[in-house]
């Protein structure tokens, strides 16, 4: 028994790994242990938006290392400071609050509300996904993730997505909040509609409801903006962010107002690891270079787009192409054969369900790349 194969028994199987093994990653690619490239569409499920080794952020991280890793939220920390600073400059939130991961952020936005409005309910829809721990599992509408662990928490409510008779159900309940991704990731890459939107923003501010924007994947410029929000034209609540944030190390975050965020004081929430130095310089460098990036990720997001619906038009085994920016889903009626043929191909995409190929591009991607993607696209669809 060799010992790769070893290790592998001694980890617990919460995943169904692919039969290949990464040693290396350098900017739109990955490498195996045979140091055969792979281009890289999965972004470590858009959280690499910057590619593998951004030299700025590896030179951010690398300074940092050289001065302090971790010294706890006991204390003052410049560089999580000048990370909260540089979020709410950038976006509508006055106050940030760090953890580890987006599931970490969205228990945290669950306790935020309900402690701001002294109810317990709140309106998720369905095929949504918040994360994995109770809180943020039972705010997950998708019940067949609930399954063998018991009763969840009770207060949460499923509508439906982009259905306007879900808006006049929220009037009936009057919850503490709404809580809702502006594309569902792994709920098949659907993107909200406009005017759903619309019209469920103006519900919830004529009756007090939190708004709370679930952009843990569509967050740092993965959308082509740094926040989808901004393409729908209203300002949320709360706002809950990780994958992009750290391009790669682990850190999380919850923006809110502060009238919402005032109810949070020393001793309601708490993360030992949340924006420790590491991380937080990680995370300053990420949103400097996203941001200066995104003209060119609209420029590389609309070309895809056209070269992807020009297929399309062509290969009726595509049923419909949908997404916003570089978050981009492929219908098919079977998307798991792709993975394998994909990867035969040395390129590398996910799924999201049984008929959605999830295309995640890192934000660097160029035409080059983006070209021998489609190639490969239409020589497996012949």
């Amino acid at each position: 028994m060799s010992q790769q194969t070893k290790a592998s028994e001694s980890l617990m199987k919460t995943y169904n790994r692919l039969p290949l093994t990464v040693e290396k990653g350098m900017g739109s690619y990955l490498f195996d242990t045979d140091g055969k490239p792979y281009l890289d569409f999965t972004s470590g499920i858009a959280t690499c938006n910057l590619g593998h080794q951004p030299q700025a952020v590896k030179q951010a991280v690398t300074e940092q290392l050289d001065s302090l890793w971790h010294c706890s939220n006991l204390f003052n920390i410049p560089k999580q400071e000048e990370l909260a600073n540089l979020l709410t400059k950038n976006s509508c939130f006055d106050e940030a609050f760090f953890c580890n991961s987006g599931t970490e952020a969205n228990e945290a936005a669950i306790k935020l509300v309900r402690k701001w409005s002294g109810k317990e309910s709140i309106v998720t829809f369905t095929n949504s996904f918040h994360g994995r721990t109770l809180g943020s599992l039972s705010a997950t509408a998708q019940t067949k993730l609930h399954e063998g662990f018991g009763s969840m928490i009770s207060g949460f409510h499923f509508l439906a997505f982009n259905d306007f008779e879900s808006i006049a159900k929220i009037e009936e309940l009057m919850p503490a909040a709404v809580m809702f991704e502006l594309v569902q990731g792994e709920g098949g890459v659907r993107p909200a509609d406009k005017e759903w939107i619309n019209e469920l923003i103006k519900v919830c501010k004529r009756n007090g409801i939190l708004v709370i924007v679930d952009e843990v994947q569509t967050g740092i410029g993965r959308s082509g903006t740094l926040f989808a929000y901004e393409q729908y034209g209203f300002e949320p609540d709360v706002m809950t962010l990780a994958k992009g944030l750290g391009s790669g190390f682990p850190i999380g975050a919850m923006l809110a107002k502060s009238t919402v965020a005032s109810t949070f004081g020393p001793g309601t929430h708490g993360s030992t690891f949340g924006g420790n130095p590491l991380a937080s310089a990680a995370g300053v460098e990420t949103i400097q270079q996203v941001i200066d990036l995104l003209p060119k990720v609209q420029e590389i997001a609309a070309y895809l787009d056209r070269e992807l619906r020009g297929i399309a038009i062509s290969k009726p085994s595509i049923v419909e192409v949908r997404g916003l920016g570089l978050l981009i889903g492929l219908e098919v009626e079977d998307a798991g054969p792709f993975l394998a043929k994909f990867r035969e191909k040395d390129v590398l995409i996910l799924t999201a369900g049984p008929n959605v190929l999830r295309i995640l591009p890192p934000l660097i991607v160029s035409r080059e790349e983006v070209n021998q993607f489609t190639t490969v696209l239409k020589e497996l669809l012949q």
